[in-house]
């Protein structure tokens, strides 16, 4: 089964024309900026700070420690 991709497949008159046009210098480079939102950064840290213990606090004593069994086997029990 081919892998998929997640960039759109372009048809070979269109790679040569990009070809081209970066041979030439018409297109500009793309840079980034590495910045992100600052905002957005806070939102997902909030939730990683709090997700795992919430979590386990939300769990039954028995059910943490089916969930760690699991891992442990998981872990462990792999064939080299």
């Amino acid at each position: 089964m081919p892998k998929r991709s997640s960039k759109p497949k372009l048809d070979v008159n269109q790679l040569a024309a990009d070809i081209l046009a970066h041979a030439i210098g018409e297109v500009p480079e793309v840079k980034a900026t590495g910045k992100k939102n600052p905002a957005a950064v806070a939102l997902g840290r909030l939730g990683g700070l709090k997700g795992g213990k919430a979590r386990a606090e939300s769990l039954t004593k028995k059910k943490r420690s089916e969930i760690a069994k699991k891992a442990a086997a998981a872990r462990w029990g792999k064939k080299r």
